[in-house]
């Protein structure tokens, strides 16, 4: 693994991958695949997960190789969500997520992205902490059925051999 992160991820866990400008959010579902939204393209490499890469409001549910997708961004485990919300059993997020493996979903970088998306299979609640400064309070976006991947707010690290596209 790439990942600066303290021990190996387990199924359910969600993951944060460093982007520049922006945090591209996936769930590991375990033997090393996780499972996020990308371009709805049948493109069978690694996918580009960039928030401006999915056209007409559209996002395909895809699982690929934890080191495919993160393409030598840093990353880490990231359950922020575990202290607010209770997560569902590993097994439940995997069904769910696996249920979804090629459906093509409507996708909205404010609304529903793929933080929402990982969070939703998660704790069966959408969250999208790199959207809130860009519409304050998301209650009254949460739940309206958008998916994405975005910011371009944040100033996270990039790792110099990363590619963010």
């Amino acid at each position: 693994f790439l990942c600066p992160i303290p021990g190996l991820p387990k199924p359910g866990d969600l993951i944060e991958i460093f982007r520049f400008g922006y945090q591209h959010w996936v769930v590991y579902v375990g033997n090393g695949y996780v499972v996020h939204l990308t371009t709805p393209s049948k493109n069978p490499i690694g996918g580009s997960s960039s928030p401006f890469s999915v056209q007409g409001g559209k996002a395909m549910v895809k699982r690929e190789q934890l080191e495919d997708v993160a393409r030598g961004c840093s990353y880490q485990i990231n359950n922020y969500l575990d202290d607010m919300y209770q997560p569902l059993s590993a097994e439940k997020i995997i069904s769910y997520a696996e249920k979804l493996i090629g459906k093509e979903i409507w996708y909205n970088v404010l609304g529903w992205n793929c933080e929402h998306f990982v969070t939703h299979l998660r704790y069966g609640k959408s969250h999208s902490e790199q959207v809130r400064p860009c519409v304050g309070d998301l209650s009254l976006l949460e739940g309206a059925g958008a998916w994405v991947g975005l910011s371009g707010l944040s100033n996270q690290r990039q790792t110099p051999n990363c590619d963010p596209l």
